[in-house]
C-alpha cells in the first residue's frame, strides 16, 4: 500500500511552541494511512551539525528537511517524512528529524531531554550526529542519555527503582548510531589503523576510580554501552569549503569532496540494510496506526508532567488494537455465515457446524491482531458477541423455519379446509376418506425438503387446532358404530401424546447439541489461546535472552578494562534479569486458562 504514501516533503510531527510539546493532527492522519509496518529512523545532535542533510539523503532527495545556512537553529520539534523504504519492499521508512540540541535561543534544556527521549521512545535506529571527534567535549554535549532514567520508565510499577528501570532499557532501546562531521583525525590506535566502529569502542572506555572526575567521565559512556544493544560509527569528511557549505543542498555530488560522498553513500546503505522494523515487547510490529498510538501516549504524558512509560504505551495501544480485534473478528464471522448459512437448514446440527467452521476462523483473526490481552478480557468480549451472533443465528433459523413451514401448511391442506367447509367428509364413511386424505397430506409435506427445525412443531400444533373438526366428522359418520368412535379418539389420543413425547425428546436433542457446542467454542479459544502464549512465551524468552546476553557481554568487557565497580553493578543487573526470566517461564508453564 505505499501508494497511500503521498509525502512530498517532510511534516512537523511534535510541534515546539513555547517549550510545549504537541502532536500535529495531520502528521497523525498521514501515520493513520500507513499500513505497512515501519522502519524509525531519528536523527538528534547539536544544532547547525548538518543532522538535516543526512536525512534528506535517507529520503532519496536533495530538498527536504530544512538544512539552514546560518546559526539559528531551523528545525523545531521532531519533522518526519514517510517514504517507501528502498530495501524492504512493504516496508516503510519513517525519517525523524529533530530540533537542534543546545539551542542558545532556547535557554531551556529540559525542553531537549524531552525531544531526545522521545526521539530514542519512537525510533528503531537512533542517529546521534556531532562535529569533530568523541572527546570529553563531544561526552559532555550527549550527557542527555545519562538523564533517560529521569525522562523515561520502562515499566508503570511505582516499586521499580531506576537501576531496575535502566536495566531492561535494553530490551526496547533503538540501535545507536554515532556520526562523526568534519573529522580530521587519522583512524589509528597505538599506531595501528582501526575502523569507525573500533573508534567508538575505544571512545567508549572507562577509567579506573571513584573519584567525582572519574564518574563524571564515565558516566555517559556507561550509559551508551548499558543502554544501547547495538552501536555503530561513521565518520565523515568535510564536504566542500566553508564558504559553500551554506549551498550544500544546491551543489552536485561531483562538486563534494569524493571521500565525503562515498561516507554518505555508506551510512545510507547500512541504515537501509541493517535499520529493524520498529517493534515492541512481545515481537509485535508498529504499524503507521501504532506509531500514531505510541506518539500520542508519549507526548500526552509529557504534556501532563508524567514520564513517558513504554509499558503504558504498549497498554494503551493494546486497548485500542484489542477493541478493534474483537470487531474485526466479528465482521468475518458475519461475512462467512453470511456467505455459507441458507436459513432453514435442514437441522439445528448444520446450523452448528457452519457456526462453528465461522467461530474458528474468527477466533484466529482476532489472535492474529491483538496481543497484550490483560487477563483476556478482549477475547472474552469476543467469545460472548460470538455466543450472542450464534443465538441470534439459532432464533432467525427457528423464525424462518416456521415461516416456511407454515407458508407449507398453507399451501398443503387449504384444499382439504375448503372441502370440509363443503361438507365432502360430513356423509357415511366421509371420516375414513378424511384420515385418508391426511395421511396423504401429512406425507407430501414430510416429504417437501428444507423445512428445518420447526417443521414436527409446527406440524402438530396445526393438527392440534384441527382436533375439533376432525372429531366432529367423527362424531357425525354414521356408518361407524359407538365402540369403533371410541377406538378411534383413544387412538388420536395416543397418536397426539406419541407426537408430544418426540417433541419433547427433539427438544432435549436440541438442549445437548447447544451445550456440546458450548463446550466446543470454549475448548477452541482455549486451544488457540494456548498455542498464542506459547508463540508469546517463546518470544519473550528470546528477548530476555538476547538482553541477558548483551548485559553478559557488557560485563566480560568490563572486566577485562578491569572496571570492577560498574562490573558488580552489572552482575546484580544480569542476576536480576535472570532471575525475571525464571519467573516469567514458570507463570507462562503454569498459566491457567480462564474465557
Amino acid at each position: 500500500m505505499a501508494s497511500e504514501i503521498h509525502m512530498t516533503g517532510p511534516m512537523c510531527l511534535i510541534e515546539n511552541t513555547n517549550g510545549r510539546l504537541m502532536a500535529n493532527p495531520e502528521a497523525l492522519k498521514i501515520l493513520s494511512a500507513i499500513t505497512q509496518p515501519v522502519v524509525v529512523v531519528a536523527i538528534v545532535g547539536l544544532y547547525r551539525t548538518g543532522k538535516s542533510y543526512l536525512m534528506n539523503k535517507l529520503a532519496g532527495k536533495k530538498k527536504g528537511f530544512s538544512l539552514g545556512s546560518t546559526v539559528q537553529s531551523h528545525t523545531k520539534g521532531i519533522w518526519m517524512w514517510c517514504v517507501p523504504h528502498p530495501k524492504k519492499p512493504g516496508h516503510i521508512l519513517v525519517l525523524l528529524d529533530t530540533e537542534g540540541l543546545g539551542d542558545v535561543e532556547k535557554g531551556d534544556n529540559q525542553n531537549d531531554s524531552w525531544i531526545f527521549a522521545l526521539a530514542i521512545l519512537l525510533s528503531s535506529t537512533f542517529v546521534y550526529n556531532s562535529m569533530g571527534t568523541i572527546n570529553q567535549q563531544a561526552m559532555d554535549q550527549l550527557h542527555y542519555v545519562t538523564e533517560l532514567t529521569h525522562r523515561i520508565r520502562s515499566k508503570s510499577s511505582p516499586d521499580e527503582n531506576e537501576n531496575e528501570d535502566s536495566a531492561d532499557f535494553v530490551s526496547f532501546f533503538p540501535d545507536f548510531v554515532w556520526t562523526l562531521r568534519d573529522f580530521s583525525l587519522d583512524l589509528e590506535a597505538d599506531g595501528q589503523p582501526i575502523t569507525a566502529d573500533e573508534y567508538l569502542t575505544y571512545s567508549l572506555k572507562l577509567k579506573q576510580g571513584t573519584s567525582e572526575k572519574d564518574k563524571t567521565f564515565n558516566l555517559p559512556r556507561l550509559c551508551i554501552r548499558k543502554f544501547f544493544p547495538k552501536k555503530k560509527c561513521f565518520v565523515f569528511d568535510r564536504p566542500v569549503h566553508r564558504k559553500k557549505l551554506a549551498q550544500l543542498e544546491k551543489l552536485h555530488d561531483e562538486e563534494l569532496d569524493p571521500e565525503f560522498v562515498q561516507q554518505v553513500a555508506d551510512f545510507c546503505s547500512y541504515i537501509f540494510s541493517n535499520s529493524k522494523t520498529k517493534t515492541l515487547s512481545g515481537g509485535i510490529k508498529v504499524n503507521g496506526p501504532r506509531l500514531e498510538s505510541l506518539v500520542l501516549t508519549y507526548v500526552n504524558a509529557i504534556s501532563s508532567g508524567d514520564l513517558p512509560c513504554m509499558e503504558n504505551a504498549v497498554l494503551a495501544l493494546a486497548q485500542i488494537e484489542n477493541s478493534a480485534a474483537v470487531q474485526k473478528a466479528i465482521a468475518h464471522y458475519e461475512q462467512q455465515m453470511g456467505q455459507k448459512v441458507q436459513l432453514p437448514t435442514e437441522n439445528l446440527q448444520e446450523l452448528l457446524d457452519l457456526h462453528r467452521d465461522s467461530e474458528r476462523e474468527a477466533i484466529e483473526v482476532f489472535m492474529k491482531n491483538s496481543f497484550k490481552d490483560v487477563d483476556h478480557l478482549f477475547q472474552k468480549e469476543l467469545a460472548a458477541q460470538l455466543e450472542k451472533k450464534r443465538d441470534d443465528f439459532c432464533k432467525q433459523n427457528q423464525e424462518a423455519s416456521s415461516d416456511r413451514c407454515s407458508a407449507l401448511l398453507q399451501d398443503i391442506f387449504s384444499p382439504l379446509e375448503e372441502e370440509v367447509k363443503m361438507g365432502i367428509y360430513s356423509k357415511p364413511g366421509g371420516y375414513r376418506l378424511f384420515i385418508q386424505k391426511l395421511q396423504d397430506l401429512k406425507k407430501k409435506y414430510h416429504e417437501e425438503p428444507r423445512k428445518g427445525i420447526q417443521a414436527e412443531e409446527i406440524l402438530q400444533t396445526y393438527l392440534k387446532s384441527k382436533e375439533s373438526v376432525t372429531d366432529a366428522i367423527l362424531q357425525t359418520d354414521q356408518i361407524l358404530t359407538k365402540k369403533e368412535k371410541e377406538i378411534e379418539v383413544e387412538h388420536v389420543k395416543a397418536e397426539s401424546a406419541q407426537a408430544s413425547a418426540k417433541m419433547v425428546e427433539e427438544m432435549q436433542i436440541k438442549y445437548q447439541q447447544m451445550m456440546e457446542e458450548k463446550e466446543k467454542s470454549y475448548q477452541e479459544h482455549v486451544k488457540q489461546l494456548t498455542e498464542k502464549i506459547e508463540r508469546e512465551r517463546a518470544q519473550l524468552l528470546e528477548e530476555q535472552e538476547r538482553t541477558l546476553t548483551s548485559k553478559l557481554q557488557e560485563q566480560a568487557q568490563l572486566l577485562k578494562e578491569r572496571c570492577q565497580g560498574e562490573s558488580t553493578q552489572l552482575q546484580n543487573e544480569i542476576q536480576k534479569l535472570q532471575k525475571t526470566l525464571g519467573k516469567k517461564t514458570k507463570r507462562y508453564i503454569s498459566h491457567k486458562l480462564k474465557i
